[in-house]
C-alpha cells in the first residue's frame, strides 16, 4: 500500500462511527503528542474514557486544545467521532486562518464490522448509541466532500513530512524506474567533535575517508574564519578553509575539493588564484574554486576588514571571475578590470586541470547573470520551484546548476524520529527542526533529489547535522549511480 505524505504542519480530522478504527489508525501513524482524543480527555476531566457524563466537559477542553495547537502551527490530529458538522467546520476554519492544510479521514467501516469490534471491547458503546452513530454516518460521509477540505481520505498508511517531501514518493518511483545520474558533494560546516583540538586532524581525515567510501564526488568547506550563527557559536572551533583543503588533498584520492564559497573580500584575488592553482597541483587536479559576494559583515568587522557596499562587491566579483582564468592560463599578461589592476599574472605551476572550474554561490538575479556569463557552475538554495526559476537565468550558458541544503537522513521512520529527538535544540519543536534540516528517510531523500535533478540540478551539496549518518547517505547516493 502506498504511503500518503501529509504536509507539516497540518490538521487531520477523523470522522466515523464508534469502533470504526479511528483511534487505532491514528496511533499507528502519528506520534501520541500530535493526537487530541476526546476519549482521553474524557478520562482527564471525568472518571474514565467511558464516563459519558463528562463528555461535554471533555469536548470543551478538546476545543481549547485544538484551537491553541493550530494557533501555534502544530500538526493536530483530532480523534473524535467527527459527526458534528459545526465542530468539523470550526476546526477547518481554524486551519485556514493559520494557513495550514486540513484533511478529513473518513472511516467508512461496514456497520456489522463496527458492531463486531464493539462486542469485543471491555468497555462497549451502548448498542442504541452505536446504532445512532451508524445512522448519522450515512449523512456525514456525503457531507465531508462538500465542506472544503484539501482532501477527504480513506484510512491508509500516512505520515506527516516537511513540505519538500510531499511529492517525493512519485519522484522516487521515477528514479527507480528510469534512473538518472547526480553528483553528490559533502559540505563540512562544523568542526565540533568529541576529540577536541588534539583530535581534529584525525577526525577530519576519518570524515573524508568515510565520505569517499560512501560515494561522494566532492568535499566542500565553508570559507569563514569563525563559526556562522546559522550553524553554531562564534567561539566554536573553526578551521581556515584553504588550509583544510590542502590537508584533505593528502587524506583523499578521488573527491574534488573546494570552498562553498570563498568571500571575494577575504583575500587579494590574485593570491586566491595562486592558492587554488596550488591546491589543484597538490591534489592531482581535483580543485574547485568557489567564490561569492561575501555577506558576513560581523566577521569582517571582527578581523578588521572593510565591508564594501553591495555594488562594490559585485564589481569586485565580476573582475575576479574574469581574472582567475587569466591567472591559470599561460604567460604573464596584465589584467585591468573595473576595480582590479594586476600588472603581472604569472602563476606557476599552472593548475593540472586544463580548465579549473569556478563555482559562484548565490541565488539573486544579478549573481545568476554573472555566473551565466563567466562561471562553470552556480550554487543555489530552495525547493524545486526555486531551482527552476534560477535555471531560467542560465539558458544558453555553460554554467551548471548546483544545490546546497542541510540534510538529515534516516534509514526508516523510526531511526529518523530518533535522530530528530537527539539533535533538535530544546526550544525548537520537532516538526520545525525536521523542516529546517530537510529530515527524511532514504526513500524520501531519493525522491527529493530526483525532483531537484528534474529541475536542472547536476550536483547536490549536503551538510549533515549528524556525520554518523554518512553510511546511510550512501544508500541515497547509490540510487543515482545508473
Amino acid at each position: 500500500m502506498s504511503e500518503l505524505k501529509l504536509p507539516s504542519p497540518c490538521v487531520v480530522i477523523l470522522a466515523g462511527p464508534g469502533a470504526s478504527g479511528k483511534s487505532t489508525w491514528a496511533a499507528e501513524h502519528f506520534a501520541a503528542d500530535l493526537i487530541v482524543s476526546s476519549d482521553r480527555l474524557r478520562a482527564l476531566v471525568g472518571a474514565g474514557e467511558d464516563d459519558i457524563a463528562a463528555s461535554a466537559d471533555a469536548f470543551a477542553v478538546l476545543d481549547v486544545v485544538v484551537r491553541h495547537r493550530i494557533g501555534r502551527g502544530l500538526t493536530t490530529v483530532v480523534d473524535t467521532l467527527g459527526l458534528d458538522a459545526d465542530r468539523r467546520r470550526s476546526w477547518l476554519a481554524l486551519a485556514r486562518d493559520a494557513g495550514m492544510a486540513c484533511v478529513a479521514v473518513a472511516f467508512d467501516t461496514p456497520a456489522e464490522e463496527c458492531r463486531r469490534r464493539n462486542r469485543q471491547r471491555d468497555k462497549r458503546i451502548p448498542a442504541d448509541a452505536l446504532t445512532a452513530q451508524l445512522r448519522s454516518w450515512g449523512t456525514v460521509k456525503k457531507e465531508l466532500p462538500t465542506e472544503g477540505y484539501d482532501d477527504v481520505l480513506e484510512p491508509t498508511a500516512a505520515r506527516v513530512v516537511p513540505n519538500v517531501f510531499v511529492e517525493s514518493t512519485a519522484a522516487q518511483a521515477r528514479q527507480s524506474e528510469a534512473p538518472v545520474g547526480l553528483r553528490f558533494g559533502l559540505q563540512l560546516s562544523s568542526y565540533t567533535h568529541p576529540a577536541g583540538r588534539a583530535g581534529t586532524a584525525a577526525w577530519v581525515r576519518n570524515v573524508a575517508e568515510r565520505a569517499e567510501a560512501a560515494g561522494f564526488d566532492a568535499i566542500y568547506v565553508m570559507d569563514h574564519f569563525r563559526q556562522i550563527p546559522q550553524v553554531g557559536r562564534a567561539w566554536e572551533d573553526f578551521l581556515e578553509s584553504w588550509t583544510t583543503l590542502g590537508y584533505l588533498a593528502a587524506c583523499t584520492t578521488r573527491v574534488r575539493l573546494g570552498t562553498l564559497v570563498s568571500g571575494i573580500t577575504y583575500r587579494n584575488v590574485a593570491h586566491l588564484g595562486k592558492i587554488a592553482a596550488t591546491l589543484d597541483v597538490l591534489s592531482g587536479g581535483r580543485a574547485v574554486c568557489g567564490v561569492g559576494l561575501a555577506w558576513f559583515e560581523a566577521e569582517h568587522k571582527a578581523y578588521g576588514w572593510p565591508f564594501p557596499p553591495v555594488a562594490d562587491r559585485y564589481a569586485l566579483l565580476e573582475d575576479a571571475l574574469q581574472l582567475l582564468p587569466v591567472l591559470w592560463g599561460p604567460g604573464n599578461k596584465p589584467f585591468r578590470g573595473k576595480v582590479l589592476d594586476v600588472p603581472d599574472t604569472t602563476c606557476y605551476p599552472r593548475p593540472l586541470q586544463e580548465h579549473l572550474p569556478v563555482l559562484v554561490g548565490g541565488s539573486g538575479p544579478r549573481t545568476l547573470r554573472l555566473a551565466a556569463r563567466y562561471a562553470d557552475a552556480v550554487n543555489v538554495f530552495g525547493d524545486a520551484a526555486a531551482v527552476r526559476k534560477a535555471a531560467g537565468y542560465l539558458q544558453d550558458s555553460r554554467a551548471e546548476l548546483t544545490h546546497l541544503s542541510t540534510t538529515l537522513v534516516g534509514k526508516d521512520h523510526a531511526q529518523l524520529d530518533q535522530l530528530i529527538r537527539k539533535l533538535r535544540p530544546r526550544n525548537v519543536n520537532p516538526a520545525k527542526y525536521a523542516e529546517h534540516v530537510n529530515a527524511g528517510t532514504v526513500a524520501d531523500q531519493i525522491g527529493r533529489f530526483r525532483e531537484l535533478s528534474e529541475a536542472g540540478v547536476t550536483e547536490v551539496m549536503i551538510s549533515l547535522p549528524d556525520l554518523d549518518t554518512l553510511d546511510t547517505v550512501a544508500d541515497v547516493i547509490s540510487a543515482f549511480r545508473p
